[in-house]
């Protein structure tokens, strides 16, 4: 690390970083990593990174505002690619990458994975003594060792791969969340058709809340890839590694005709001045041949359109669950309807009845009350009566469909 990168970011071990230093004004933990897996964390604020990569100030708010800390974004800037996906919050460049919060315990597993993909390798120098060492920021190899440092040839850019990485995990981690979702909906769902009671109602409802928050979340990163597969030239300049080596060929040729004495200052910056914009130009006619970014990001789009596939179906099984219940409930309404008209017929032929009873039992004279043993008879014709009209009632009631047969 350069002497004036070290005195704007300080460099720390995880461990003294968490338990000994605090935090600055605006300072945030962020942990770099090169091309030759040397890693360190590092404590820096918001100004530090855009001096240090030259990103823009509004790119950042991407990543550092908590009002879009739940987007997912691939964005492309002059010297770096801004990955904000899921947890993962990472600026990568053609040589570096820096992750936010390397400490979370969702971000662990990426960590794990670039030290994987990414060992370490340090190139070799000279010591004050003229012997040969390898430096390496855990442990130092003996001195004159004689074996070669491995080379690293990847047949992706290191930006890609940084990429491909991010996009595992946040298809795997989805993928689990999905898995987790499946084992429990499905169950609750069964128990519910056959049961329908309170609890299970609201087991049901909270599995269907997290079931939309998921299916937000993975149609996000669907759709941030879908955006880049549609645009060429927006994949075009993901390609940091093309535009680094053009641009170091420009500055050489540059420096070249700067050292040639035949060639005049004005000659010099107008060659600058075109190349500059044939670079550019050239760039963008790469960028046409976007081929391994595509194939990277065509590979997960697949998998996160049949993520999103499964939560569709279980969100689908919900439907016809709640469906099935509602016509359940529905019966048992029609069921209970029923009953009542049927409470109400009874209730009315019961009505007549009384209401005839009570027609002799006022204290007004009739001949009938001199008839021995016609109590009993009129009682009996009575109620036969009141059975009669009940029946009577039932049969309009059912001839009208209103009680099934």
């Amino acid at each position: 690390m350069k002497k004036s990168e070290t005195a704007e970011c300080s460099g720390v071990s995880m461990e003294l970083s968490v338990k000994n230093k605090k935090k600055g004004s605006g300072a945030r933990l962020w942990m770099r990593m090169n091309k030759l897996g040397q890693s360190e964390v590092i404590e820096c604020d918001k100004s530090t990174i855009v001096k240090r990569l030259g990103v823009p100030a509004r790119a950042l708010r991407l990543m550092l505002s908590p009002y879009f800390s739940h987007s997912s974004t691939v964005l492309a800037r002059e010297r770096a690619m801004i990955v904000n996906l899921e947890f993962i919050k990472a600026i990568v460049t053609a040589e570096e990458i820096l992750l936010l919060e390397p400490l979370r315990k969702e971000v662990i597993p990426f960590v794990d994975q670039l030290r994987l993909q990414f060992p370490l390798r340090s190139p070799r120098r000279m010591d004050g003594a003229g012997q040969l060492v390898i430096r390496d920021t855990e442990h130092l190899t003996p001195r004159g060792q004689s074996d070669a440092v491995e080379v690293f040839q990847a047949e992706l850019p290191f930006e890609f791969q940084i990429l491909e990485i991010a996009l595992e995990l946040v298809c795997t981690s989805l993928e689990s969340s999905v898995a987790d979702l499946e084992r429990v909906a499905y169950p609750m769902l069964d128990e519910l058709a056959r049961n329908v009671s309170t609890k299970n109602l609201e087991r049901v409802r909270s599995t269907k809340s997290n079931l939309t928050r998921l299916l937000a979340r993975v149609q996000m990163v669907r759709d941030e890839i879908e955006h880049l597969l549609d645009d060429n030239e927006d994949m075009s300049h993901l390609y940091l590694t093309r535009k680094l080596g053009q641009h170091q060929q420009s500055e050489a040729l540059i420096g070249s005709m700067a050292s040639n004495n035949t060639v005049g200052t004005s000659s010099l910056q107008r060659f600058s001045s075109v190349r500059s914009g044939s670079v550019a130009a050239g760039s963008y006619s790469n960028g046409k041949d976007v081929e391994d970014l595509e194939m990277l990001l065509e590979a997960y789009f697949m998998q996160l359109d049949g993520t999103r596939n499964k939560i569709l179906s279980v969100r689908e099984y919900i439907d016809d669950t709640e469906d099935y219940v509602n016509i359940q409930l529905d019966n048992q309404r029609n069921e209970l309807i029923q009953l009542q008209l049927i409470l109400t017929i009874a209730a009315f032929a019961i009505a007549v009845g009384t209401l005839i009873a009570g027609c002799f039992g006022m204290n007004t004279p009739c001949q009938l009350y001199d008839i021995d043993g016609v109590f009993n008879t009129f009682v009996g014709a009575l109620m036969a009566f009141c059975v009669v009209i009940f029946f009577l009632l039932l049969a309009y009631a059912r001839w009208k469909n209103l009680i099934g047969s």
